[in-house]
């Protein structure tokens, strides 16, 4: 098994937005904000690369919104899924899995794109089988409130209308599987959003995890640091101690999806918590 980070862009969200009710003269001493309060972030994906099959997590925004959608956003920077995954030596036709922790654009978005006379869409990874989990796809076809702006359905309609859609079994209790379905496990939290899957990859002896919207960034790893975007944010802080408390219990190695200074960490117990020990990046580890 070979693993890399896939690096698809980077933008801006609020600090505030990002941070919930946690002051800025707190979040900001390790996530700096511009004049207009935004800070920066990454859209990190991973790839897994295991005999034959190659499985994306994740795909950024991708690039098929409006302008005016993107400038909401303030992408900065050179990266691109393509690029990112030239870099590397792959093609998008060479990706045979797509697993998206979930549906949110920032999550989602590159799985889709235009068509080449832009009438309709089609998959950016024409030969994946695609991989969500049955809940969150009923939860994100039939979005709330809160969440709508955050589930575009021409990220997700034209996965399920290509025919290559699968679906994720969920455990039958607690929130871990053995997925059998691919190659590593998976860790469901629902803080976020409903059914976010978290992968737990072995890898050269280490236990890796994608944690994704759980823990967007070092920043974000005291326990109340909470994103405002989260739909159930008193379960995200219990869902966030029960696994760093194991993060720092096991050793884990945690790939962060949106930070844009670290890629990877591992954290410690500490009187505070959980927090920051060692931060490592992809060159180092894989």
């Amino acid at each position: 098994m070979n693993l890399y980070t896939i690096e698809a862009g980077n933008f801006k969200l609020d600090g505030g937005a990002m941070f919930g009710i946690v002051p800025k003269t707190l979040w900001s001493k390790t996530n700096p904000a511009d004049e207009n309060n935004m800070i920066e972030l990454a859209m990190r994906s991973l790839l897994i690369e295991n005999g034959d099959r190659l499985t994306l997590v994740d795909t950024g925004m991708g690039t098929k919104q409006s302008e005016k959608f993107f400038g909401y956003y303030f992408l900065y920077g050179d990266d691109t899924l393509e690029k990112s995954l030239a870099k590397h030596g792959f093609h998008p036709d060479d990706i045979t899995d797509v697993f998206l922790t979930h549906l949110h654009f920032d999550h989602s978005g590159g799985a889709v794109k235009w068509n080449a006379d832009k009438t309709g869409y089609e998959l950016a990874f024409k030969n994946a089988t695609y991989w969500s989990n049955k809940s969150h796809w009923e939860w994100a076809t039939k979005p709330n409130r809160r969440e709508r702006a955050s589930f575009l359905k021409e990220n997700i309609l034209p996965i399920e209308e290509s025919g290559q859609l699968k679906f994720i079994e969920e455990p039958k209790e607690g929130n871990f599987t053995p997925a059998k379905e691919m190659d590593f496990d998976i860790w469901f939290v629902d803080g976020h959003t409903d059914k976010q899957m978290l992968p737990f990859i072995k890898h050269n002896g280490k236990t890796f995890v994608y944690v994704a919207d759980l823990l967007p960034t070092a920043g974000h790893l005291p326990i109340p640091y909470v994103v405002g975007y989260d739909t159930r944010p008193l379960l995200t802080v219990d869902e966030k101690e029960i696994f760093l408390n194991k993060a720092a219990d096991e050793g884990y190695y945690l790939i962060l999806e949106h930070d844009p200074y670290k890629q990877i960490i591992t954290v410690q117990h500490t009187e505070k918590g959980a927090r920051l020990k060692e931060t490592f990046t992809s060159k180092q580890l894989f």
